[in-house]
């Protein structure tokens, strides 16, 4: 990126929010407002990459910097920080966390990366607290559940809080399905919440233990069900114009031709 194309974007972004001629939707726009939209974009950035469409990753990536342009003009005015200030915070901690790039030059292996990388976060924590830290203090809370999750697990493991194997997680999920029958059975709304955070928890840890992330393999099935639903939105139209006049068995002898067509295009 030139100095001159990221100071178009930044002097745009000046203008919109220029309290005499601005944009009337950015000038009412606060960081709680526009927070959700950081959140979007993020998403739509994965879910470029996740199709391959380098075109469409290219104008998500723009929309993504957008956030952190507006956000930061927004500070500015307020006298708290600037868009330079951000710049240089993002690189003084690469800098910092990559001793073996910028200082000793050392040769190091992407898991001894990762693990140094950790250490130093864990240092500059303590640094900026007087009280004993946490190892789950600067897990964001905005994270999807099922990623923040995962995050806390590997925290904890790093102490040895954690299975060794994925087989006895299996027999913890069994536990958790049948706290969440019982819960079900008292008829406690607030149990039954309970105890399906709980499982969704132990899934999310079988996850982890079979080095998949949990948020891209429900993403997959997200798009099979749809994938497989719409199949089944043919067929119903084929033979009726609406889906509602057939019988739950009707629809479920559909999913399963659905299904079949699925596995053939495997």
């Amino acid at each position: 990126m030139s100095q001159s194309s990221i100071q178009r974007i930044l002097d745009i972004m000046a203008a919109l929010r220029d309290p005499d001629t601005g944009c009337p939707w950015d000038l009412k726009q606060d960081f709680a407002s526009i927070a959700p939209y950081a959140l979007e974009e993020a998403y739509e950035v994965v879910d470029a990459i996740e199709t391959g469409d380098m075109q469409q990753l290219r104008d998500e990536l723009g929309d993504l910097l957008l956030q952190v342009v507006f956000h930061a003009r927004m500070a500015e005015e307020a006298d708290i920080f600037t868009f330079d200030d951000v710049v240089d915070a993002i690189a003084d901690k690469m800098e910092r966390r990559h001793p073996h790039v910028f200082d000793t030059k050392a040769d190091v292996s992407p898991e001894q990366v990762k693990q140094n990388w950790e250490n130093i976060k864990a240092q500059e924590r303590a640094a900026k607290s007087d009280t004993p830290p946490s190892l789950l203090d600067d897990v964001p809370l905005a994270l999807p559940a099922m990623t923040r999750a995962v995050k806390l697990q590997k925290r904890a493991a790093r102490v040895g809080f954690d299975w060794t194997q994925p087989e006895p997680i299996f027999d913890k999920l069994e536990e958790e399905i049948g706290e969440l029958r019982e819960a079900m059975a008292r008829k406690n709304a607030d149990a039954i919440e309970d105890e399906l955070g709980d499982l969704m928890f132990v899934v999310a840890n079988i996850a982890r233990h079979l080095k998949l992330d949990p948020e891209t393999a429900l993403r997959r099935g997200n798009a099979k069900f749809t994938r497989r639903f719409q199949h089944v939105e043919q067929q119903a139209r084929a033979q009726s114009t609406d889906m509602s006049d057939f019988s739950l068995d009707e629809l479920e002898t559909f999913w399963q031709h659905a299904k079949a067509a699925d596995r053939k295009d495997d």
